[in-house]
């Protein structure tokens, strides 16, 4: 007789049909958690606001799993009618406009969001999803609560829970709470600083066990607390790769998938490309520059400012299925890491899927940075240095030559690790070691 599964209640903003990075990560472990002994009951909201909306993914959530979601106040509607966006216009992340440099009323939404909404727009969502999930658990019970942030709201959903339940809590920190890239932006008083960073040692104190996304985001972690943390980094589906019949593009295409915010504007690779347009006729006709997503204002200005608009082939957000078709038609994959001080933890989850899509990367960030360890590791790319234009420059040259050529640049090895069935085991070790 095969062993009932254990039950896992995982707390998640992001689900289908929600698009953008935030839903990946945990809706991959769902899909394979029962491969490793545990049945997934997913607690999201009704009616949330999502970065972008994608049909596609729905095709991951497994047959019969049990989903609960509940309503959910946010503040966005107030803020869109304060700035002047409309009513169906949705929110980037990270402070991305697209059309214009932000005005007062954009900088006072900041400042207001930083200081009373605390940890996040969520924080009115906790309260009702403390009581909710405490009355189910009195008649469905669970072995093990997870947690997902951003937003980090949901991570005081659990510690709530846990505090009344006792039930064992995995945190996942799918990005750092204050040491994220945009956090000093927030404009915070030193109230609300203090209230972030207790909110965050509270959750650090209390789960059972935390789990980040790289070696650099634990070390950060040890000098809030030292305790025990697993590493367990984003990954690629094969499932989402196999059977995909593309045929590389006929130009030299250097594709960015995702967000382009104002941290992640490479002026020196814009730079580069722009001396190599000039200087080489036969680069010139073969050169375009695919944007597959959001770009700030301050990236299609740079791009201007250089001579390069004729290049870009600009392309809305696509659902997944066809971005992982752009990422295997691509010449070279570009990764830009944000030009922050914990450039060095960023990660992103995109990586992992150019990584299985096995084209080139072109890593723009710091040299000892987690992605450029596993760049090196896997043999699956170029770094070159955010300000260094002779180590892009050169990076171009040799990957253009590739391209000119015929010849393979890199060698793609050991990349099965990062397989989100492998990935699933190691999580699944996790929710053993705590619910046992």
């Amino acid at each position: 007789m095969d062993k009932p599964l254990r039950k896992v209640l995982i707390i998640t903003y992001y689900w289908p049909p929600s698009g953008g990075a935030g839903v990946q990560r945990w809706l991959k472990f769902v899909k394979y958690l029962r491969n490793s002994g545990w049945e997934p009951i997913v607690y999201t909201p009704e009616n949330p606001e999502f970065p972008a909306i994608d049909e596609s993914l729905a095709k991951d959530i497994p047959a019969g799993i049990e989903i609960l979601r509940t309503p959910i106040w946010e503040p966005y509607r107030f803020y869109k009618k304060f700035v002047g966006a409309a009513k169906n216009e949705r929110i980037n992340t990270g402070f991305l406009s697209e059309k214009k440099r932000p005005g007062l009323a954009e900088q006072f939404s900041i400042w207001l969001r930083g200081n009373f909404f605390i940890p996040d727009a969520r924080k009115f969502w906790i309260k009702p999803s403390v009581k909710f999930l405490i009355n189910y658990l009195k008649n469905h019970p669970v072995d093990v609560i997870v947690s997902t942030g951003p937003p980090h709201s949901t991570h005081m959903i659990a510690l709530g829970v846990k505090q009344k339940t006792g039930i064992p809590w995995l945190a996942d920190f799918r990005d750092p709470w204050t040491n994220i890239d945009f956090y000093h932006d927030l404009m915070l008083t030193r109230w609300a600083n203090r209230k972030h960073h207790r909110q965050e040692l509270n959750v650090l104190k209390e789960a059972d066990e935390v789990v980040v996304i790289s070696r650099s985001m634990k070390t950060d972690f040890i000098k809030i607390l030292d305790r025990e943390y697993s590493v367990i980094t984003n990954g690629f589906d094969q499932d989402d790769i196999s059977g995909i019949d593309v045929l590389p593009d006929m130009k030299f295409s250097i594709s960015h998938i995702g967000t382009m915010v104002k941290s992640r504007n490479p002026l020196a690779l814009w730079k580069a490309l722009s001396s190599e347009v000039k200087q080489n006729p036969g680069f010139a006709s073969d050169l375009e520059i695919k944007l597959v997503g959001s770009v700030d204002y301050s990236v299609s200005a740079s791009i201007e400012k250089s001579g390069l608009a004729e290049f870009v082939n600009r392309i809305q957000y696509v659902p997944h299925n066809e971005v992982v078709k752009i990422q295997q038609q691509s010449q070279v994959l570009l990764l830009i890491i944000n030009d922050t001080p914990n450039a060095k933890v960023i990660l992103p989850g995109k990586f992992f899927e150019y990584m299985a899509s096995k084209r080139p990367i072109l890593c723009i960030g710091p040299a000892d940075g987690d992605a450029a360890l596993l760049i090196a590791e896997t043999q699956s790319g170029f770094v070159a240095g955010s300000d260094n234009y002779s180590q892009i420059l050169k990076a171009i040259q040799n990957l253009y030559n590739s391209f000119k050529t015929g010849k393979p640049s890199i060698s793609s090895q050991g990349i099965e690790a990062y397989s989100r069935e492998a990935l699933t085991q190691r999580i699944s070790a996790r929710l053993n070691a705590i619910s046992n």
